[in-house]
Parts: structure tokens; C-alpha cells; sequence
């Protein structure tokens, strides 16, 4: 079979709209018409993976569809690497957080930053540097147990009331 430029971007065309198991018969019913060779050829001309077109070949001729483990795909979160983190992180907080002073919200607030707490994993539970996730992590961590971390008001001195001196009015 001889490709032309009008089929090979037809081809290439048709497999990017398909998706999963209809993408992979697609192109495995289109090497077996290219003949022998045709998994070469697919892979030269139109940029085809060949362990793709294995696996469509597979499909095509068992009649058994390979699911898609898209679920698996992509980073893990801080949790599923440690499993007792935010038992830990809630142990530690709790101790040192205050519910909003004028209770209109249910926030607690914690005078501890994700850096100090960070530092108190290390020190009271025994957690390693390397193993624990980044300050900004922990952030978010303590944003989803609902504990906001807020700076403590300095106190500000009282102002003195103005003396009058000579060049005022007064």
C-alpha cells in the first residue's frame, strides 16, 4: 500500500481524536492493511509508537481490551509516603493554636509557621529532613486541617499626648 501525504495526515489525524483501546485498533487495523513491515513503516512515516501498535495488534487479535490505569498516573501525595503526617502535624498545632478571638469563624489559628513546624517533626517526632515535603506543602497541609497560620500582633506602646512647647499655638 502506498501512502501518500493526504492519508499519512489523514491517519495521523483520525488516531489523535480517537483515545485508549480505540486508538490502539485503529492503528493496528492500519498496519495490518500496510502489509508486512507495517509496524516500521507506521513508526517512520507517521510517528507511531510501536509498543502501541504491539499492544493494538494484541487487542485486535485476542479480542481482549487492555484497560488504562490513568489513576496511577502522576506524584503521590505527602500522605501516601507518610502515612502518620498530618496525625503529627495535628499533635503538634493543637497544643499551640487558638480559635478566632471574635468567634465569627470556626478557623484556629496557630502562632507556628510551616517552617517552625517543619522544624518540630524533625525534632519531637523523629522525621528526617529528606523525607518530609517542602515548607509551602506543609502550608497546604495545615490549610486543609483547618488551621491558618497567623504572625502574633506586637504590641505597640501607648502614644504620649502632645506637651505643648513654645512655637505651638497653644
Amino acid at each position: 500500500m502506498d501512502l501518500t501525504n493526504s492519508l499519512k495526515s489523514l491517519f495521523i489525524d483520525t488516531a489523535k481524536t480517537l483515545k485508549g483501546s480505540a486508538r490502539r485498533l485503529f492503528m493496528a487495523r492500519t498496519v495490518r492493511e500496510l502489509g508486512s513491515g507495517g509496524q516500521r513503516r507506521a513508526e517512520r512515516e507517521l510517528g507511531w509508537n510501536r509498543a502501541t501498535i504491539r499492544k493494538g495488534m494484541q487487542e485486535l487479535e485476542h479480542g481482549v481490551i487492555c484497560l488504562d490505569n490513568f489513576a496511577a498516573r502522576g506524584r503521590k501525595r505527602a500522605e501516601d509516603h507518610l502515612p502518620n503526617l498530618l496525625t503529627d502535624i495535628a499533635a503538634i498545632v493543637d497544643s499551640q493554636s487558638q480559635t478566632d478571638p471574635q468567634f465569627r469563624t470556626n478557623r484556629l489559628y496557630s502562632r507556628l509557621d510551616a517552617a517552625e513546624l517543619r522544624h518540630q517533626l524533625i525534632a519531637q517526632k523523629g522525621y528526617l529532613d529528606a523525607e518530609l515535603p517542602t515548607v509551602q506543602t506543609i502550608t497546604t497541609k495545615l490549610n486543609a486541617l483547618g488551621y491558618y497560620p497567623q504572625k502574633v500582633a506586637k504590641s505597640e506602646p501607648k502614644k504620649r499626648s502632645q506637651r505643648p512647647t513654645r512655637s505651638s499655638s497653644r
